[in-house]
């Protein structure tokens, strides 16, 4: 039986592993064929900025991962539009194309999941 995941991240691209659990949950969730999708909230919409270098850092691009997402079918992604108004942000301009939701729109995602998954 099949069951609607939403993965929820609030957390920047780096600095935790967060944004990499997360994208590490949604494609063990596809694999396993369940329905995934994801919510950015707050600083978590940094992660879809296209052209990261974090090798400065140290870390991995999270960019490369996260166009693999549609090999799994994970394409319901969503970030908050008060966020994305915060940072100064285009959701046109992010990787993946999210859909912006306002925050009545954000509730009623999260009632209609099976599993509500915060990070």
């Amino acid at each position: 039986m099949n069951k609607r995941f939403l993965l929820i991240c609030s957390r920047p691209p780096y600095g935790s592993s967060a944004a990499r659990d997360l994208l590490d949950i949604a494609l063990t969730c596809s694999v396993f064929e369940q329905p995934v999708s994801l919510l950015l909230l707050g600083d978590g919409v940094l992660q879809l900025l296209p052209d990261q270098n974090p090798t400065a850092i140290r870390q991995k691009n999270l960019n490369a991962i996260q166009s693999s997402l549609a090999l799994y079918d994970i394409d319901s992604i969503y970030v908050d539009a008060e966020a994305l108004r915060f940072h100064g942000l285009d959701a046109d301009r992010l990787m993946l194309q999210p859909k912006a939701l306002e925050p009545d729109a954000l509730q009623q995602l999260i009632r209609e999941q099976d599993v509500v998954l915060p990070l």
